[in-house]
């Protein structure tokens, strides 16, 4: 089981959560940290010690930066980076908001090449959908579905091209699945190519703000 884990909630607010985090930190593919959609203005103690407990654990780090679509500064998204590292010992970066259309590649190949300079051992890219091919080929995941459960069941499709690219470099995040279903959100995720997933029960606006239930052990 590999699990990327978006878990969208300050430590002080769930701590049972965070601590049943750290405690399943080998079974997850990563960790997102994201204080402040970003690393924030200044270090927050409560994730300077989770962000300890969780990589004496054994878990990979990434901090949160939002792209806007390629619409943000790229030397902002490296500011927080460098920012996630100085306080939090990030390993790498999660971008969220990519772009998926061609036109948009080029620059994005810039980023995270500049990323790559400023020391991230692992870049994960967001569009949320399947982009134009060229895009997997830049990150170490890519999360290729973000969306409802129902939308996971009823309306998917897998472009040919992902069947050239190892399922474990593809990711597939799923909320509002049912709780007795997250198992099988887990084996759809494999089943359709994505060897990583982070099936959460949550629904808008914050699905992400409860820990998924499959790193207790419910997907077996």
């Amino acid at each position: 089981m590999s699990l990327l884990i978006p878990l969208y909630v300050h430590p002080a607010e769930d701590p049972g959560a965070w601590h049943r985090l750290i405690s399943g930190a080998a079974h997850t593919y990563a960790v997102i940290l994201n204080p402040a959609s970003g690393p924030g203005r200044e270090p927050d103690p409560a994730f300077t010690a989770a962000a300890g407990a969780l990589r004496t654990a054994g878990a990979r780090l990434l901090g949160y930066a939002d792209t806007a679509y390629g619409r943000r500064d790229p030397a902002e998204v490296v500011a927080d980076l460098r920012r996630h590292q100085e306080w939090y010992a990030a390993d790498g970066c999660f971008l969220d908001r990519v772009p998926a259309e061609r036109a948009g590649l080029a620059e994005c190949r810039k980023l995270v090449r500049s990323l790559r300079r400023a020391g991230a051992g692992t870049v994960v890219l967001n569009p949320g959908v399947h982009p134009a091919p060229g895009y997997a080929r830049l990150a170490d995941l890519t999360v290729t579905f973000e969306g409802h459960w129902s939308t996971y069941v009823s309306a998917f499709t897998r472009p040919a091209w992902t069947a050239r690219h190892p399922a474990e470099r593809l990711c597939h995040l799923v909320y509002g699945v049912p709780e007795a279903l997250v198992p099988l959100a887990v084996r759809t995720a494999h089943e359709r190519g994505a060897a990583v997933s982070g099936p959460v029960t949550g629904e808008q606006p914050n699905p992400w703000a409860g820990l998924t239930p499959a790193l207790s052990g419910a997907a077996g």
